[in-house]
C-alpha cells in the first residue's frame, strides 16, 4: 500500500490533539480531554484511532541533548554510489551518534543528524565512521549552533483560486 492510500485525513481536534500530545506525551486523557473541551470517552476514541491508523507511532521522550552530554550537533551530506544506499542505510542505523538520516533528491544523497559530546569525537564520526562506509563519495559537514521545534500539527492555510 503507497502514502497515499495510507493517508489519514485529520481535523482541527485531530491536529489539536497531536500538538497536545508533543508538547507532553505523558498527559493525561483527563487533562488533555479538558485542555479540548471534549468527554474523556471521545479523547480516548480519538487518541485510538490516531493510534490504531498509524498517525501516532509510538509516544516517546524528548531529550536535551546537551544537559544528556551531547552538546556538539552537526548535519553531515553524504554522496553515495546509486546502488549503496541500503548499505549505507543499514550501517547508519547501528552507528553511534548517529540521530536521524534520510535519503534526498537534489545536490546530495543522505542527510545525517549527528549528535556527539564534543568536536573530537564528531571529527571522528565523520572522518572515520561515516566517510570509511562503503558506498560514501564524499561528505560535507555543517554544525548547529541552535535549534527549535517548528508547529508540525498546525493545518496549512487555504488560499481560494
Amino acid at each position: 500500500m503507497d502514502d497515499v492510500a495510507k493517508r489519514v485525513e485529520l481535523d482541527d481536534v485531530d491536529r489539536r490533539i497531536l500538538d497536545e500530545l508533543s508538547s507532553d506525551g505523558r498527559i493525561s486523557m483527563r487533562v488533555l480531554a479538558e485542555r479540548l473541551n471534549l468527554s474523556r470517552a471521545h479523547t480516548y476514541t480519538r487518541v485510538d484511532r490516531l493510534k490504531d491508523s498509524g498517525v501516532i507511532e509510538r509516544f516517546t521522550v524528548q531529550v536535551d541533548h546537551a544537559v544528556a552530554g551531547l552538546g556538539t550537533s552537526a548535519f553531515i551530506a553524504m554522496s553515495i554510489r546509486q546502488d549503496s544506499w541500503r548499505s549505507v542505510s543499514d550501517r547508519l542505523r547501528s552507528m553511534p551518534f548517529v540521530d536521524h538520516f534520510s535519503l534526498l533528491g537534489g545536490d546530495f544523497d543522505v542527510l545525517v543528524l549527528v549528535r556527539t559530546p564534543d568536536n573530537e569525537t564528531l571529527r571522528h564520526v565523520v572522518l572515520e565512521g561515516l566517510q570509511a562506509l562503503d558506498g560514501v563519495r564524499s561528505t560535507r559537514t555543517w554544525l548547529i549552533f541552535d535549534e527549535a521545534r517548528g508547529g508540525l500539527s498546525e493545518p496549512i492555510p487555504q488560499t481560494g483560486r
